[in-house]
């Protein structure tokens, strides 16, 4: 899937990817895929979805487009 960073908190490790088909999905930095555990608001990316905790489905292997 592609999508977008909208927001991420270095401090607190985890963000949100805006998806192209409207949904706003949670990721955690150890799902940065080129492991720098950062990244910014504002880049294209690419990842996959799968179910996370609280019944949530997460962002995981993001990759910049």
């Amino acid at each position: 899937m592609k999508g977008t960073i909208v927001a991420f908190d270095e401090a607190k490790g985890y963000g949100t990817v805006h998806a192209e088909d409207g949904r706003d999905l949670f990721f955690h930095c150890t799902q940065i895929a080129d492991g720098t555990r950062t990244i910014p608001v504002g880049v294209a990316v690419e990842y996959e979805v799968a179910p996370g905790h609280n019944g949530r489905w997460e962002a995981t292997d993001i990759h910049r487009c």
